[in-house]
């Protein structure tokens, strides 16, 4: 049996894809991505025709990062491998991250528990049952000395679980690393940067989401300067998922889309 093959994309809606609507219709009559763009059933060269490729899609590891940020992806490196993890106190979290690291992990992801994430300490009265319940337990520099300690800090990337005191936790994370002799600019992770997120959903948010996007574009600037490294991100764009964007009063959306636009060596998610 001779197989119908179709020379233009009118001839394939035409004939092949109206063959197979006859037989089963599509769910919904358009689709489209959460940020409201059209998705066609089809796509083909016709539709690059109108753009500048190397402006819209450029090389691996430029601008616009189309192809990817770094120029040789994971032919170069793998991805790095965590497990999160945080517990208890900081000599147990530590003693987690040794054996992680010793098992083959190539980075860290830190747990952090209620009271560390909303700025209690641990001896605070709000804090009563949720100390090192679902995350490590930090309340001051030398915690996050014994948290640290022992763990090769210019060699792996940490991604810090947290958002209301994220800049907080970073400033003890790089006060830690000069203790220990490391080069700040050598040091590598993730914070989070769900300003909705934690507003709308979790409640485990300090301020607001206008201040804590303000404060969010200082704590961008000063990364910046501090570790003078930076590839793209769109590390923000989960905010921008429909439910949560018509929430949001259209003030804000400049300071949000500013925070998408960079990602240092330190990256706000």
């Amino acid at each position: 049996m001779e197989q119908h093959v179709s020379r233009s994309a009118e001839e394939w809606h035409e004939t092949t894809r109206r063959k197979a609507q006859a037989k089963s219709t599509e769910r919904k009559s358009s689709f489209e991505t959460s940020s409201d763009i059209p998705v066609h059933p089809l796509y083909t060269e016709e539709d690059t025709q109108a753009l500048n490729l190397q402006e819209r899609i450029g090389f691996p590891g430029e601008f616009p990062y189309a192809r990817g940020i770094h120029p040789g992806m994971y032919r170069s490196r793998l991805w790095t491998m965590r497990q999160y993890a945080g517990f208890g106190t900081a000599e147990e979290s530590n003693q987690r991250y040794r054996y992680l690291l010793s098992q083959g992990t190539t980075g860290l992801s830190v747990a952090f528990d209620l009271p560390t994430q909303i700025g209690y300490d641990a001896d605070h009265s709000l804090s009563e049952g949720e100390v090192g319940k679902v995350g490590v337990s930090i309340s001051s520099l030398e915690d996050m000395e014994t948290l640290l300690s022992g763990l090769p800090l210019e060699k792996i990337s940490t991604s810090m679980t947290i958002n209301a005191t994220a800049s907080i936790l970073l400033a003890l994370y790089i006060a830690v690393a000069k203790k220990q002799g490391v080069d700040p600019r050598k040091i590598s992770g993730t914070i989070q940067n769900d300003v909705l997120k934690e507003y709308i959903a979790r409640g485990t948010y300090i301020y607001p989401p206008d201040t804590r996007c303000v404060s969010s574009q200082i704590f961008f600037s000063i990364v910046l300067r501090t570790f003078h490294a930076g590839t793209p991100s769109a590390s923000v764009a989960t905010i921008f998922e429909r439910p949560a964007r018509r929430r949001l009063k259209k003030s804000l959306l400049p300071s949000l889309m500013r925070l998408a636009m960079y990602r240092p060596r330190w990256t706000l998610v």
